[in-house]
Protein backbone atom coordinates (compact mmCIF):
# COMPACT_ATOMS: atom_id res chain seq x y z
CA UNK A 1 0.00 0.00 0.00
CA UNK A 2 1.12 3.56 -0.86
CA UNK A 3 1.07 4.74 2.78
CA UNK A 4 2.95 1.60 4.53
CA UNK A 5 6.42 2.23 5.59
CA UNK A 6 8.29 -0.12 3.16
CA UNK A 7 6.95 1.91 -0.20
CA UNK A 8 8.20 5.29 1.63
CA UNK A 9 11.86 4.43 1.66
CA UNK A 10 13.69 5.78 -0.37
CA UNK A 11 15.39 4.97 -4.04
CA UNK A 12 19.28 5.28 -4.71
CA UNK A 13 19.91 8.73 -6.00
CA UNK A 14 16.83 10.45 -3.86
CA UNK A 15 18.18 14.06 -2.23
CA UNK A 16 17.76 14.34 1.08
CA UNK A 17 17.20 18.06 0.77
CA UNK A 18 13.13 16.82 -0.58
CA UNK A 19 12.74 16.10 2.98
CA UNK A 20 12.94 19.61 4.81
CA UNK A 21 9.93 20.98 2.29
CA UNK A 22 8.06 17.74 3.22
CA UNK A 23 8.15 18.34 7.06
CA UNK A 24 7.80 22.11 6.19
CA UNK A 25 4.13 21.67 4.71
CA UNK A 26 2.93 19.61 7.11
CA UNK A 27 4.43 22.26 9.91
CA UNK A 28 3.01 25.21 8.64
CA UNK A 29 -0.09 24.05 8.25
CA UNK A 30 -0.62 22.60 11.98
CA UNK A 31 1.10 26.13 12.77
CA UNK A 32 -2.11 27.81 12.41
CA UNK A 33 -2.86 26.75 15.88
CA UNK A 34 -1.26 29.63 17.03
CA UNK A 35 -3.83 32.24 15.10
CA UNK A 36 -6.54 30.30 16.19
CA UNK A 37 -7.23 33.37 18.57
CA UNK A 38 -8.19 35.33 15.48
CA UNK A 39 -11.11 33.22 15.89
CA UNK A 40 -12.02 34.47 19.61
CA UNK A 41 -13.65 37.35 18.63
CA UNK A 42 -15.98 36.24 16.17
CA UNK A 43 -16.73 33.28 18.13
CA UNK A 44 -17.99 35.31 21.06
CA UNK A 45 -20.57 37.09 18.61
CA UNK A 46 -22.51 34.18 16.91
CA UNK A 47 -25.35 35.19 17.84
CA UNK A 48 -25.49 38.81 17.97
CA UNK A 49 -23.24 39.18 15.51
CA UNK A 50 -22.24 42.99 16.24
CA UNK A 51 -21.84 42.56 19.89
CA UNK A 52 -22.32 39.11 22.54
CA UNK A 53 -25.94 38.42 22.94
CA UNK A 54 -26.90 36.66 26.30
CA UNK A 55 -26.74 33.59 24.66
CA UNK A 56 -23.23 34.09 23.30
CA UNK A 57 -20.23 32.25 24.72
CA UNK A 58 -17.54 34.05 26.57
CA UNK A 59 -14.20 34.83 25.48
CA UNK A 60 -12.54 32.42 28.64
CA UNK A 61 -14.70 29.62 27.63
CA UNK A 62 -13.63 30.17 23.99
CA UNK A 63 -9.90 30.46 25.04
CA UNK A 64 -10.01 27.11 26.34
CA UNK A 65 -10.19 25.89 22.82
CA UNK A 66 -6.50 26.38 21.82
CA UNK A 67 -5.42 24.92 25.12
CA UNK A 68 -7.00 21.75 24.98
CA UNK A 69 -6.00 21.52 21.53
CA UNK A 70 -2.27 21.72 22.61
CA UNK A 71 -3.23 19.12 25.91
CA UNK A 72 -4.50 16.87 23.01
CA UNK A 73 -1.00 17.22 21.35
CA UNK A 74 0.71 15.82 23.89
CA UNK A 75 -1.03 13.01 24.71
CA UNK A 76 -1.54 12.23 20.92
CA UNK A 77 2.48 12.45 20.43
CA UNK A 78 2.53 10.28 23.84
CA UNK A 79 0.37 7.88 22.31
CA UNK A 80 0.93 7.01 19.08
CA UNK A 81 4.94 8.17 18.94
CA UNK A 82 5.86 4.18 18.64
CA UNK A 83 3.25 3.46 16.21
CA UNK A 84 4.50 6.52 14.48
CA UNK A 85 8.21 4.48 14.46
CA UNK A 86 6.54 1.50 13.08
CA UNK A 87 4.27 2.84 10.59
CA UNK A 88 6.63 5.21 9.01
CA UNK A 89 6.04 9.25 8.26
CA UNK A 90 3.73 8.70 5.23
CA UNK A 91 1.06 7.21 6.87
CA UNK A 92 1.50 9.25 10.18
CA UNK A 93 1.15 12.18 8.43
CA UNK A 94 -1.56 11.44 5.70
CA UNK A 95 -3.69 10.69 9.45
CA UNK A 96 -2.72 14.15 11.19
CA UNK A 97 -4.35 15.54 7.67
CA UNK A 98 -7.01 13.41 7.77
CA UNK A 99 -7.54 14.55 12.19
CA UNK A 100 -6.26 18.15 11.22
CA UNK A 101 -8.45 19.01 7.89
CA UNK A 102 -11.53 16.47 9.43
CA UNK A 103 -11.21 18.77 13.17
CA UNK A 104 -11.92 21.96 11.61
CA UNK A 105 -14.93 20.45 9.88
CA UNK A 106 -16.38 18.85 12.74
CA UNK A 107 -15.58 22.18 14.28
CA UNK A 108 -17.72 24.21 11.06
CA UNK A 109 -20.85 22.46 12.27
CA UNK A 110 -20.21 22.70 15.72
CA UNK A 111 -20.40 26.75 14.90
CA UNK A 112 -23.51 25.78 12.62
CA UNK A 113 -25.64 24.37 15.44
CA UNK A 114 -23.83 26.71 18.53
CA UNK A 115 -22.37 23.84 20.49
CA UNK A 116 -19.22 24.26 21.76
CA UNK A 117 -18.72 20.96 23.50
CA UNK A 118 -18.65 20.02 19.39
CA UNK A 119 -15.90 22.49 18.42
CA UNK A 120 -13.93 20.81 21.08
CA UNK A 121 -14.25 17.56 20.02
CA UNK A 122 -13.46 18.96 16.48
CA UNK A 123 -10.87 21.29 16.68
CA UNK A 124 -9.14 20.34 20.25
CA UNK A 125 -9.37 16.87 20.47
CA UNK A 126 -9.12 15.50 16.38
CA UNK A 127 -7.51 18.87 15.22
CA UNK A 128 -5.55 18.22 18.45
CA UNK A 129 -4.44 14.80 17.63
CA UNK A 130 -3.80 15.94 14.07
CA UNK A 131 -1.11 18.30 15.93
CA UNK A 132 0.73 15.78 17.82
CA UNK A 133 1.02 13.25 14.47
CA UNK A 134 2.07 15.79 12.40
CA UNK A 135 4.60 17.48 14.77
CA UNK A 136 6.51 14.44 15.50
CA UNK A 137 6.60 12.70 12.64
CA UNK A 138 8.57 15.00 10.32
CA UNK A 139 11.02 15.46 13.10
CA UNK A 140 11.52 11.83 13.61
CA UNK A 141 12.52 11.43 9.69
CA UNK A 142 14.74 14.59 9.28
CA UNK A 143 16.67 13.62 12.61
CA UNK A 144 17.34 9.68 10.29
CA UNK A 145 18.12 11.91 7.05
CA UNK A 146 20.78 14.60 8.65
CA UNK A 147 22.63 12.49 11.23
CA UNK A 148 25.25 15.18 10.67
CA UNK A 149 23.03 18.18 11.50
CA UNK A 150 20.41 17.10 13.68
CA UNK A 151 19.46 20.43 14.97
CA UNK A 152 19.39 22.50 11.87
CA UNK A 153 17.14 20.19 10.49
CA UNK A 154 14.90 19.41 12.90
CA UNK A 155 15.20 23.70 13.07
CA UNK A 156 14.01 24.23 9.58
CA UNK A 157 10.84 21.83 9.80
CA UNK A 158 9.68 23.29 13.41
CA UNK A 159 10.42 26.51 12.45
CA UNK A 160 7.25 26.32 10.02
CA UNK A 161 5.47 25.20 13.15
CA UNK A 162 6.42 28.26 14.88
CA UNK A 163 5.26 30.75 11.24
CA UNK A 164 2.42 28.95 10.64
CA UNK A 165 0.29 31.35 12.26
CA UNK A 166 2.31 33.89 9.75
CA UNK A 167 -0.02 32.28 7.36
CA UNK A 168 -3.30 30.86 8.97
CA UNK A 169 -3.84 34.52 10.99
CA UNK A 170 -4.35 36.95 7.73
CA UNK A 171 -6.21 33.60 5.79
CA UNK A 172 -8.52 33.37 8.39
CA UNK A 173 -8.98 37.03 8.76
CA UNK A 174 -9.26 37.15 4.24
CA UNK A 175 -11.64 34.21 4.40
CA UNK A 176 -14.02 35.74 7.43
CA UNK A 177 -14.58 39.12 5.34
CA UNK A 178 -14.78 37.12 2.04
CA UNK A 179 -17.69 34.91 3.70
CA UNK A 180 -19.45 37.63 6.27
CA UNK A 181 -23.18 38.68 6.10
CA UNK A 182 -24.96 41.29 8.42
CA UNK A 183 -26.05 37.89 9.73
CA UNK A 184 -23.03 36.05 10.01
CA UNK A 185 -19.14 36.29 10.46
CA UNK A 186 -18.10 34.25 8.08
CA UNK A 187 -17.07 31.73 10.74
CA UNK A 188 -18.47 27.92 9.78
CA UNK A 189 -17.61 28.66 5.67
CA UNK A 190 -14.43 29.66 6.74
CA UNK A 191 -13.74 26.48 9.13
CA UNK A 192 -14.90 24.28 6.11
CA UNK A 193 -12.53 26.51 3.74
CA UNK A 194 -9.58 26.06 5.94
CA UNK A 195 -10.28 22.03 6.75
CA UNK A 196 -9.77 21.37 2.94
CA UNK A 197 -7.05 23.93 1.76
CA UNK A 198 -4.61 22.43 4.86
CA UNK A 199 -5.79 18.89 4.34
CA UNK A 200 -4.55 19.23 0.48
CA UNK A 201 -1.40 21.63 1.55
CA UNK A 202 -0.14 18.72 3.77
CA UNK A 203 -1.06 16.12 1.29
CA UNK A 204 2.36 17.57 -0.76
CA UNK A 205 3.97 16.50 2.30
CA UNK A 206 2.81 12.71 2.15
CA UNK A 207 3.41 12.64 -1.20
CA UNK A 208 6.96 13.79 -0.62
CA UNK A 209 8.15 12.52 2.23
CA UNK A 210 11.12 9.54 2.47
CA UNK A 211 12.67 7.40 4.46
CA UNK A 212 16.35 6.14 4.39
CA UNK A 213 17.31 2.87 3.25
CA UNK A 214 18.94 1.06 6.05
CA UNK A 215 22.91 1.90 6.19
CA UNK A 216 22.30 4.85 4.64
CA UNK A 217 24.97 7.68 5.51
CA UNK A 218 25.61 11.23 4.10
CA UNK A 219 28.45 11.40 1.54
CA UNK A 220 31.67 11.81 3.63
CA UNK A 221 30.11 11.34 7.01
CA UNK A 222 31.94 9.22 9.27
CA UNK A 223 30.23 9.07 12.99
CA UNK A 224 33.23 7.17 13.90
CA UNK A 225 35.63 9.33 12.94
CA UNK A 226 34.20 12.88 12.91
CA UNK A 227 34.09 13.37 9.11
CA UNK A 228 31.82 15.54 7.78
CA UNK A 229 30.19 16.53 11.46
CA UNK A 230 30.45 20.12 12.93
CA UNK A 231 32.59 20.71 16.03
CA UNK A 232 30.20 19.34 18.95
CA UNK A 233 29.64 16.11 17.00
CA UNK A 234 33.25 15.50 16.66
CA UNK A 235 33.27 16.42 20.20
CA UNK A 236 30.47 13.84 20.96
CA UNK A 237 30.03 10.51 19.36
CA UNK A 238 26.46 9.63 18.66
CA UNK A 239 24.64 7.89 21.43
CA UNK A 240 23.84 4.19 21.44
CA UNK A 241 19.68 3.48 20.82
CA UNK A 242 17.97 2.95 23.73
CA UNK A 243 14.08 1.85 23.32
CA UNK A 244 11.44 3.93 23.97
CA UNK A 245 9.89 2.07 27.26
CA UNK A 246 13.43 2.01 28.72
CA UNK A 247 13.72 5.55 28.17
CA UNK A 248 11.00 7.33 30.28
CA UNK A 249 12.56 5.09 32.99
CA UNK A 250 15.75 7.18 33.22
CA UNK A 251 16.20 10.30 35.23
CA UNK A 252 17.90 12.04 31.84
CA UNK A 253 14.01 11.62 30.16
CA UNK A 254 12.24 13.60 33.25
CA UNK A 255 15.24 16.24 33.27
CA UNK A 256 14.67 17.03 29.70
CA UNK A 257 10.79 17.12 30.58
CA UNK A 258 11.18 19.21 33.36
CA UNK A 259 13.47 21.28 30.93
CA UNK A 260 11.47 21.62 28.13
CA UNK A 261 7.91 22.46 30.41
CA UNK A 262 9.93 25.11 32.34
CA UNK A 263 11.12 26.76 28.98
CA UNK A 264 7.69 26.65 27.49
CA UNK A 265 5.87 27.73 30.65
CA UNK A 266 7.22 30.87 30.53
CA UNK A 267 7.29 32.09 26.73
CA UNK A 268 3.89 30.39 26.06
CA UNK A 269 1.84 32.73 28.80
CA UNK A 270 3.62 35.61 27.42
CA UNK A 271 2.17 34.95 23.78
CA UNK A 272 -1.14 34.74 24.75
CA UNK A 273 -1.41 37.86 26.51
CA UNK A 274 1.42 39.75 24.59
CA UNK A 275 -1.71 42.63 22.81
CA UNK A 276 -3.05 43.28 26.65
CA UNK A 277 0.04 43.17 28.10
CA UNK A 278 1.97 45.95 26.07
CA UNK A 279 -0.55 48.11 26.14
CA UNK A 280 -1.60 47.92 29.96
CA UNK A 281 2.15 48.25 30.78
CA UNK A 282 2.87 51.32 28.31
CA UNK A 283 -1.02 53.15 28.78
CA UNK A 284 -1.00 56.29 26.19
CA UNK A 285 1.90 55.15 24.58
CA UNK A 286 1.07 51.94 22.69
CA UNK A 287 -2.40 51.90 20.81
CA UNK A 288 -3.93 48.21 19.57
CA UNK A 289 -2.40 48.36 15.84
CA UNK A 290 1.43 48.95 17.71
CA UNK A 291 0.57 45.62 19.69
CA UNK A 292 -0.61 43.83 16.56
CA UNK A 293 2.70 44.91 15.29
CA UNK A 294 4.46 43.64 18.38
CA UNK A 295 2.04 40.31 18.71
CA UNK A 296 3.53 40.05 14.65
CA UNK A 297 7.33 40.26 16.36
CA UNK A 298 7.09 38.16 18.70
CA UNK A 299 5.68 35.26 16.11
CA UNK A 300 8.62 35.92 13.85
CA UNK A 301 10.81 35.70 16.60
CA UNK A 302 9.69 32.69 17.70
CA UNK A 303 10.04 31.51 14.20
CA UNK A 304 13.27 32.61 13.28
CA UNK A 305 14.76 31.35 16.81
CA UNK A 306 13.67 27.49 15.75
CA UNK A 307 15.63 27.47 12.64
CA UNK A 308 18.54 29.93 14.30
CA UNK A 309 19.09 28.41 17.95
CA UNK A 310 19.03 24.70 16.79
CA UNK A 311 21.18 25.35 14.04
CA UNK A 312 23.62 26.72 16.54
CA UNK A 313 23.38 23.71 19.06
CA UNK A 314 25.02 21.71 16.29
CA UNK A 315 27.94 23.76 17.25
CA UNK A 316 27.65 24.78 20.75
CA UNK A 317 26.24 21.25 21.64
CA UNK A 318 22.55 21.21 22.96
CA UNK A 319 23.49 20.79 27.14
CA UNK A 320 25.28 24.80 26.53
CA UNK A 321 22.43 25.85 24.03
CA UNK A 322 20.00 25.50 27.06
CA UNK A 323 22.49 26.93 29.85
CA UNK A 324 22.00 29.91 27.31
CA UNK A 325 18.74 29.60 27.42
CA UNK A 326 17.95 29.61 31.06
CA UNK A 327 20.20 31.92 32.28
CA UNK A 328 19.57 34.98 29.83
CA UNK A 329 16.09 34.61 29.89
CA UNK A 330 15.91 34.30 33.07
CA UNK A 331 17.79 38.14 33.51
CA UNK A 332 15.71 38.88 30.64
CA UNK A 333 12.25 38.20 32.22
CA UNK A 334 13.89 39.93 35.38
CA UNK A 335 14.55 43.07 33.69
CA UNK A 336 11.06 43.40 31.86
CA UNK A 337 9.43 45.28 34.96
CA UNK A 338 12.23 47.62 34.90
CA UNK A 339 11.36 48.74 31.68
CA UNK A 340 7.79 49.46 32.45
CA UNK A 341 9.13 51.66 34.73
CA UNK A 342 10.81 53.42 33.04
CA UNK A 343 9.22 54.10 29.85
CA UNK A 344 11.44 52.54 27.86
CA UNK A 345 9.54 50.80 25.08
CA UNK A 346 12.48 49.61 23.19
CA UNK A 347 13.81 47.68 25.82
CA UNK A 348 10.63 46.16 26.78
CA UNK A 349 10.29 44.57 22.70
CA UNK A 350 13.91 43.81 22.44
CA UNK A 351 13.72 41.62 25.80
CA UNK A 352 10.81 39.86 24.73
CA UNK A 353 12.06 39.76 21.05
CA UNK A 354 15.18 37.68 22.36
CA UNK A 355 13.16 35.59 25.25
CA UNK A 356 10.55 34.32 22.43
CA UNK A 357 13.57 33.28 19.85
CA UNK A 358 14.66 31.50 22.75
CA UNK A 359 11.15 29.81 23.60
CA UNK A 360 10.91 28.47 19.91
CA UNK A 361 14.92 27.25 19.85
CA UNK A 362 13.35 25.23 22.88
CA UNK A 363 11.34 23.06 21.16
CA UNK A 364 13.68 23.11 18.01
CA UNK A 365 16.40 22.18 19.65
CA UNK A 366 15.23 19.57 22.32
CA UNK A 367 14.76 16.05 19.30
CA UNK A 368 18.34 16.69 18.65
CA UNK A 369 18.64 16.64 22.59
CA UNK A 370 16.76 13.46 22.53
CA UNK A 371 19.06 12.17 20.32
CA UNK A 372 22.02 12.77 21.43
CA UNK A 373 21.35 10.91 24.84
CA UNK A 374 18.41 8.00 23.28
CA UNK A 375 19.89 7.21 20.19
CA UNK A 376 17.71 7.42 16.71
CA UNK A 377 16.28 4.20 17.22
CA UNK A 378 12.99 5.02 19.19
CA UNK A 379 13.67 8.95 18.66
CA UNK A 380 10.08 9.81 17.58
CA UNK A 381 8.46 8.04 20.05
CA UNK A 382 10.40 9.89 22.85
CA UNK A 383 9.52 12.73 21.05
CA UNK A 384 6.09 12.19 21.40
CA UNK A 385 6.01 11.17 25.19
CA UNK A 386 8.18 14.22 25.81
CA UNK A 387 5.81 16.44 24.42
CA UNK A 388 3.13 15.94 27.11
CA UNK A 389 5.62 18.42 28.82
CA UNK A 390 4.26 21.32 26.35
CA UNK A 391 0.67 20.03 27.66
CA UNK A 392 1.36 20.70 31.05
CA UNK A 393 3.09 24.19 30.39
CA UNK A 394 0.50 24.95 27.47
CA UNK A 395 -2.11 25.16 30.68
CA UNK A 396 0.19 26.48 33.24
CA UNK A 397 1.50 29.55 31.24
CA UNK A 398 -1.83 31.19 30.10
CA UNK A 399 -2.77 30.27 33.77
CA UNK A 400 -0.24 31.61 35.64
CA UNK A 401 -0.08 35.51 33.46
CA UNK A 402 -4.00 35.46 33.46
CA UNK A 403 -4.63 34.79 37.05
CA UNK A 404 -2.12 36.22 38.69
CA UNK A 405 -2.66 39.58 36.76
CA UNK A 406 -6.62 39.20 37.74
CA UNK A 407 -5.97 38.70 41.17
CA UNK A 408 -3.20 41.88 41.39
CA UNK A 409 -5.83 44.30 39.84
CA UNK A 410 -8.45 42.77 42.09
CA UNK A 411 -6.22 43.82 44.79
CA UNK A 412 -5.50 47.36 43.64
CA UNK A 413 -2.32 46.95 41.62
CA UNK A 414 -2.60 49.28 38.76
CA UNK A 415 -2.26 47.72 35.38
CA UNK A 416 0.97 48.83 34.50
CA UNK A 417 2.25 46.87 37.23
CA UNK A 418 0.16 43.83 37.10
CA UNK A 419 2.52 41.77 35.54
CA UNK A 420 5.36 42.00 37.90
CA UNK A 421 5.32 39.41 40.07
CA UNK A 422 4.45 36.70 36.97
CA UNK A 423 7.64 38.21 35.20
CA UNK A 424 9.76 37.38 38.77
CA UNK A 425 8.00 33.83 38.77
CA UNK A 426 8.81 33.04 35.09
CA UNK A 427 12.66 34.34 36.33
CA UNK A 428 12.45 31.85 38.84
CA UNK A 429 11.23 29.03 36.50
CA UNK A 430 14.15 29.61 34.72
CA UNK A 431 16.63 29.39 37.12
CA UNK A 432 14.83 25.95 37.95
CA UNK A 433 15.22 24.88 34.38
CA UNK A 434 19.06 25.64 34.54
CA UNK A 435 19.41 23.37 37.10
CA UNK A 436 17.33 20.76 35.51
CA UNK A 437 19.81 21.29 32.58
CA UNK A 438 22.72 21.27 34.88
CA UNK A 439 22.21 17.34 36.10
CA UNK A 440 21.89 15.99 32.91
CA UNK A 441 24.23 13.57 31.99
CA UNK A 442 25.04 10.55 29.43
CA UNK A 443 22.15 7.85 29.83
CA UNK A 444 24.34 4.77 31.88
CA UNK A 445 24.88 1.69 29.48
CA UNK A 446 22.27 -0.56 31.62
CA UNK A 447 19.57 1.43 29.80
CA UNK A 448 21.54 0.59 26.23
CA UNK A 449 19.11 -1.36 23.79
CA UNK A 450 20.67 -4.43 23.38
CA UNK A 451 18.71 -6.41 20.71
CA UNK A 452 17.60 -5.85 17.51
CA UNK A 453 17.05 -2.89 15.67
CA UNK A 454 12.81 -2.84 15.73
Amino acid sequence: MFLDRDHSIAKPGFSRWRVPPAALAIHLAIGQAYAFSVFNLPLSTLVGVDKPAPTDWKLSTIGWIFSTAIVFLGLSAFTFGRWLEEAGPRKAMFCSAMCFGGGFLVAAFGVHVHQIWIIYLGYSVIGGIGLGLGYISPVSTLIKWFPDRPGMATGLAIMGFGGGAMIGSPLAVALMAHFKTPASAGVVETFLAMGALYFVFMMFGVFTVRLPAPGWAPAGWNPASGAGQPNAARRAPPAPDVHVDEAIQTKQFWLLWAVLCLNVTAGIGVLGQASPMIQEMFPGVIGAAAAAGFVGLLSLANMLGRFAWSSCSDIIGRRTTYMIFFLLGAVLYALIPTTGRVGSVTYFVAFYAVILTMYGGGFATIPAYLRDLFGVMHVGAIHGRLLTAWSVAGVAGPVLVNYIREYQIAHGVAKANAYSVTMYLMASLLVVGFIANAMVRPVDASHHWKGAHD
